[in-house]
């Protein structure tokens, strides 16, 4: 009888305290059937905040992709509750316009590199009791072409199963899209029936709206609901060898991505470190990988091998023919590459290049690929030298492509070396398909169609890079620039290029340009290559030469509202909009007034340094705040007099016993 009183009166504290940290884990007696036993029951632990809706929503126009992620986060508890917010995107994007229209100036903080692809940012901000908050951000990114094919990746990890889940993609592409795929890691048989794929003639849709038990239940997915990506893959229709340009308010940008043309036969040569660092698994990949790109060469390449750690070992000290007799003798030097020593590259790239330049062939592509998992150890070890001694051996005849096995070795100075020769550095990570990496980077140079490629635009002005050294079949160039007055009758673009002996003219004989394009969307364009590429250039460059392109690229980032190494990332209230964000003061703070709390700040540094950091205040708590404070003063004052009215009760039963 008492234990269905004191049960009665505890669910009446209950319902007085919806959803509250008082009774998170409350012991009570719960009746069942004819008994009653003792249980305990965290009542109040699950969803004290809610996602009740996280939608992905990605438009992409002439291969420029714009996706939105937005965040609806809902406080459930009678008290404030630092709610926050986590985002994964692909890396190298540019990310603008994060904003939570009930907070404050905050910077949005990067914690870290996740996975090949993705680096993982977050932000949080404190929520008033029952009020709601919308993050959302939005982060941009050219498409590359590789393999043939353009790839847009989504990430879903909304940190719990959300009702209202939505991830929503839309190609646009005036060329036409050939053919539109969906795969990665969420693109299983379990949410299979959740994606749905729609391709006609111009346009693509994709759609992924998975059911709560979907993402509970799949691979990738768990009581924090789904952590993976889908990877959406297309390509577009290509009529002619010009490619299409597309202008728009005094801009063009331009895709050329050639294929019915012959390949030209490559001159290659394979610099592979074999050092104690690179013992185990490191090097059985890397032999795999070797022998399956054996196996892809044409009788008319020409190739060369080369292993080092502090000596160089040749399979030829010349280049060879890729002939079935050489082709064999390559693969036995290769099964019998042995890690062993020190780190010597300045030694081996020079080798290298030497075997190139001594070796030269009319009608042929030259290539020098690098791959190493550390520092240079032994011989030159600095590394100014080392990329000084290597630019001068090469003198601009061909690409050199490094590959860094691994989080050991000195990627910067792998890719300011690549970049100094017109070829490319790409991280190779340590992991169960790295000879697929490695075998996937070789097919992408594999085939050149041509070389000493020139964008040329008359009447074109402030243009992106215009002068290629080599030119891959599944690849695109993309050159954007602005239109001298606006004036379209004069702008003629053209494109010179060799292919095998004879030098090809590309222009666009049909006079054809596409004006269709929205106004300012090519422009940004334009910033987007812009500021990539003087990033990249910036690295090749040091004393005030440094400092004017580093200003040039900080104040096209802050124009066009692009997150760079050089700028940092913001969280801001819209305006007009009113606060509902609560503030508390730091340990050992005494509190500011109430209408002056002020913002905390979190620190941002992408790659180097600090440019610019913000700071905001709140408004005063609103009358609706107040109102609220006062409804649960009242509420404890009942609980207090019910439990004493329960006590006093319960002594007299007990007197009358």
């Amino acid at each position: 009888e008492w234990i269905g009183v004191w049960e009665c009166l505890i669910l009446q504290c209950i319902q007085l305290f919806p959803k509250t940290h008082c009774f998170s884990d409350l012991w009570f007696c719960q009746p069942l059937g004819s008994t009653s036993q003792l249980v305990s029951k965290s009542v109040f632990a699950q969803d004290d905040w809610d996602i009740y809706s996280f939608h992905i929503n990605s438009t992409v126009t002439s291969r420029y992709a714009t996706t939105v992620i937005t965040s609806r986060v809902a406080n459930r508890m009678n008290e404030p509750k630092e709610i926050e917010f986590h985002v994964q995107i692909p890396k190298n994007k540019k990310q603008n316009n994060l904003f939570s229209p009930h907070s404050l100036k905050l910077n949005l903080t990067k914690l870290n590199s996740v996975g090949r692809t993705m680096e993982e940012f977050k932000t949080s901000v404190t929520v008033a009791a029952h009020k709601k908050v919308t993050f959302e951000l939005t982060y941009e990114e050219l498409l590359k072409r590789t393999h043939g094919k353009y790839e847009l990746q989504i990430y879903a990890r909304p940190m719990k199963p959300v009702e209202d889940f939505k991830a929503d993609v839309h190609i646009h592409e005036k060329a036409g899209v050939s053919f539109v795929d969906v795969k990665g890691g969420l693109s299983t048989k379990a949410l299979a029936n959740a994606i749905t794929k729609t391709h006609a003639d111009k346009q693509a849709w994709v759609h992924f709206y998975p059911t709560v038990d979907q993402q509970k239940n799949c691979d990738s997915c768990g009581e924090e609901g789904m952590n993976g990506d889908l990877v959406i893959t297309y390509d577009v229709n290509r009529d002619n060898g010009f490619g299409d340009i597309k202008t728009s308010d005094g801009y063009f940008i331009h895709h050329f991505a050639p294929s019915s043309l012959p390949r030209i036969p490559k001159n290659v040569v394979f610099v592979i470190d074999r050092s104690g660092s690179m013992r185990g698994r490191k090097i059985t990949q890397t032999r795999t990988a070797l022998l399956r790109i054996l196996n892809d060469l044409a009788e008319d390449d020409f190739f060369g091998l080369i292993s080092f750690d502090r000596e160089i070992i040749h399979f030829k000290p010349e280049l060879v023919q890729a002939t079935a007799l050489n082709l064999e003798g390559a693969r036995e030097f290769v099964r019998n590459i042995e890690d062993r020593g020190s780190t010597d590259i300045n030694a081996a790239v020079l080798e290298g290049a030497r075997i190139l330049n001594e070796h030269p062939r009319e009608g042929s592509a030259s290539i020098l690929i690098l791959l190493t998992d550390g520092d240079p150890t032994s011989g030159v070890t600095n590394f100014d030298t080392i990329q000084s001694n290597v630019k001068q051996a090469i003198a601009g005849k061909f690409p050199l492509y490094c590959l860094g096995f691994g989080f050991d070795v000195k990627f910067e100075f792998l890719e300011k070396m690549s970049l100094q020769n017109n070829g490319v550095a790409r991280r190779i990570y340590e992991d169960s398909d790295a000879d697929l990496q490695l075998k996937g980077f070789y097919d992408e140079v594999a085939t050149p169609l041509l070389t000493d490629i020139t964008m040329i635009y008359v009447g074109g002005t402030n243009l992106t890079k215009t002068n290629f050294s080599q030119y891959y079949n599944g690849s695109e160039i993309v050159v954007a620039g602005e239109i001298i007055d606006n004036n379209v009758e004069i702008f003629t673009p053209q494109v010179v290029a060799i292919s095998v002996r004879f030098i090809l003219t590309f222009s666009n004989t049909n006079g054809s340009v596409d004006s269709s394009v929205s106004d300012g969307f090519l422009q940004r364009v334009w910033a987007y290559l812009t500021v990539k590429q003087l990033l990249e250039k910036e690295l090749l460059l040091s004393g005030p030469e440094k400092e004017k392109v580093n200003k040039e690229a900080l104040e096209l980032s802050l124009t066009y509202g692009f997150v760079t190494p050089l700028t940092s990332m913001v969280v801001t209230k819209p305006e007009g909009e009113s606060s509902e964000i609560h503030h508390k003061p730091k340990e050992r703070e005494e509190p500011l007034p109430q209408s002056y709390h002020r913002s905390p700040m979190i620190s941002y540094d992408q790659r180097r340094r600090f440019i610019k950091s913000f700071s905001g205040r709140s408004a005063s708590l609103s009358k609706q705040q107040k109102y609220q404070t006062q409804i649960n003063n009242f509420k404890i004052k009942s609980v207090e007099l019910i439990i004493s009215f329960a006590l006093i009760l319960y002594l007299k039963h007990l007197k009358h016993i």
